[in-house]
């Protein structure tokens, strides 16, 4: 598997990986970014995805993956605590029934989380609703409505208020644009300027 076309948001992930970690990569698709982190970082590791098509091309990349969905909440019973060094879940955040219990499961299996999604409280998204009176529907954002599979849309403040509420630290965040790309402004004013978070977590 080659990776000149690997994501801008893959290659700002591998930079939080430790060489020689075991991932777990939740919703991983193809298996793209576990592939790229065992030809980088030799990682150890195992992704979990629902789509048995997706599941196949895994296989077919050398990934070791589970067929399952987010929502069954059945991690714990793949895997037993302390089990992996970074649990990875990428855009993905925003889609799940219940984003708290699965974060509970992701640092129950995990030492640490790489968590990214968008933030619905970029200027963009407060113009269109407030201009507009329409939801936003942009390069973060892509889909209308109704048949969007986000569910529940937070903002990075949202973000980390439940983080608080858990007793979850904050080790690490990143704030980009939609081409992943960061910025000074972004630095002084991440809820309203930036479009896509990364976060690294772990418990307190």
């Amino acid at each position: 598997m080659t990776f000149n076309h690997i994501s801008p948001e893959f290659k700002l992930i591998a930079d939080w990986i430790e060489p020689n970690s075991r991932v777990l990569d939740l919703g991983c698709g193809e298996g793209q970014l576990l592939a790229y982190l065992k030809q980088t970082h030799n990682i150890t590791g195992y992704g979990m995805e629902i789509d048995p098509q997706n599941n196949i091309k895994a296989i077919e990349n050398g990934i070791n993956v589970i067929q399952s969905n987010l929502n069954s909440h059945d991690i714990c019973d793949y895997f037993d605590e302390d089990s992996f060094d970074f649990v990875i879940m990428t855009q993905a955040l925003q889609v799940v029934s219940r984003p708290d219990l699965l974060l509970d499961e992701m640092l129950t299996v995990g030492k640490q989380s790489i968590i990214t999604f968008p933030n619905f409280a970029h200027w963009r998204n407060r113009a269109q609703l407030f201009f507009g009176g329409r939801m936003p529907q942009n390069a973060s954002l892509p889909n209308p409505w109704y048949n969007t599979p986000n569910i529940h849309l937070c903002t990075f403040n949202d973000f980390e208020d439940l983080c608080e509420e858990k007793d979850i630290e904050v080790v690490a965040r990143t704030v980009v644009n939609s081409k992943h790309q960061p910025s000074l402004a972004m630095k002084f004013a991440p809820n309203w300027l930036g479009e896509i978070a990364l976060y690294q977590i772990q418990r307190k």
